[in-house]
């Protein structure tokens, strides 16, 4: 069975490049810019570069212009709201049209990550679905967990809420190398955990969903700090020092090991 780098640095003989793609404050970009810059001053040079950063959204709600403008990058942004509002579509890829909607909306990122020979798609808190290949996502859930039926337990965009309405004691956050569903990719790496802190028994605020939805936020916020900054950039740099490898059936191995509840530090 042949085990294949997700990126191989002997092969290259170069520093993995990077494409950041984010829709909001980005700060899961910046703390990966900041790890660049952190491995190249402790390294002498760091195993990856970030090249360029995209965004799907061209309001002053995103923060991507000034990141990029910070850190010297070039900056792009394809609002997906307008092309979608001057198509007269709605943002779905659940029927062909959908679906091959979005795959026009991606191919004009897609000439960008061509131009500048970019390796590994960093997807930031990038909030639309990417019908583009080799990105890696963090997600903000252990999605080593399955149901009864092998299925991922908390995906989507209130996988915090979902957690949290279901018991768990504590949160994990994710990243893992996208396919074509939604957080159903091959798992990479899982963050350390923090506690589920709950200012009332569950089943007090299941009955105040408003109250349970502020405190997902918050514990959101918590699971961003202590699990999303620090294992996205350390699952790109991993990926850039040919530590990530895939075989023919996308299991995931780090140092040529298996690890199928994901990479644990």
């Amino acid at each position: 069975m042949a085990i294949i780098p997700i990126f191989d640095p002997d092969k290259f003989g170069r520093p993995m490049r990077v494409a950041a793609f984010m829709s909001g404050s980005g700060t899961n970009i910046t703390k990966l810019i900041a790890h660049e810059k952190e491995l190249s001053e402790k390294e002498g040079t760091s195993p990856y570069s970030v090249v360029f950063i995209f965004s799907d959204r061209s309001d002053g709600l995103c923060a991507g212009e000034k990141i990029a403008l910070d850190n010297g990058l070039p900056y792009f942004s394809y609002d997906i709201r307008s092309f979608y509002r001057l198509r007269s579509l709605k943002r779905s890829v659940s029927t062909p049209d959908g679906l091959e909607a979005r795959k026009d909306y991606d191919r004009i990122a897609g000439r960008l990550v061509d131009i500048f020979d970019i390796d590994v798609i960093a997807l930031g808190g990038y909030m639309s679905y990417i019908t583009l290949n080799r990105c890696v996502n963090v997600h903000p859930a252990d999605l080593s967990l399955c149901n009864s039926q092998g299925r991922r337990k908390y995906v989507g965009d209130n996988a915090v809420f979902d957690a949290i309405y279901a018991g768990e004691k504590t949160l994990r956050a994710s990243t893992l190398w996208t396919d074509e569903g939604v957080d159903s990719g091959p798992l990479l790496m899982v963050s350390n955990s923090i506690p589920v802190d709950l200012p009332e028994p569950l089943e007090v605020l299941i009955k105040e969903k408003e109250i349970l939805l502020k405190v997902a936020r918050e514990h959101q916020d918590r699971l961003k700090e202590a699990g999303d900054w620090i294992i996205f950039p350390r699952t790109i740099e991993m990926i850039a020092r040919g530590r990530f490898a895939l075989d023919e059936n996308y299991k995931v191995y780090v140092d040529g090991l298996p690890v199928p509840e994901g990479y644990r530090e």
